[in-house]
């Protein structure tokens, strides 16, 4: 299974961005799909949950700004962020899992300058 981010750059603070990651290998359909970040001296941090039962968690840090969607049919998920903040600044990462296995996708980096 690869999981194939994209989306990532260099854009203001106070704008948007849309990661998107697609899977190809396998179906990932049953699995939870969530976007992680790292950024310089951090740990990974998870930022946004797509359970397989269709419910979404956000940390407070991104709650409000950030929304993961999933689409089957596509075996891809996006992550939307909004009012982006120079704290966002990190490397994305998008992470697949449960009974299919459990996967990490390359980084793409998010630079939000101030």
């Amino acid at each position: 299974v690869q999981l194939q981010a994209s989306g990532g750059g260099l854009v203001q603070a106070g704008g948007s961005l849309r990661l998107s990651c697609a899977a190809s290998g396998s179906d990932l359909t049953g699995n939870g799909m969530a976007w992680y970040r790292q950024a310089p001296g951090n740990q990974r941090e998870l930022v946004a949950t797509w359970t397989s039962s269709r419910t979404t968690v956000y940390p407070d840090s991104v709650k409000g700004r950030f929304a993961i969607s999933r689409d089957n049919a596509k075996n891809a998920v996006t992550l939307q962020m909004n009012s982006l903040k120079s704290e966002d600044t990190a490397v994305y990462y998008c992470n697949s899992f449960g009974p299919r296995g459990f996967y990490w996708g390359q980084g793409t980096l998010v630079t939000v300058s101030s």
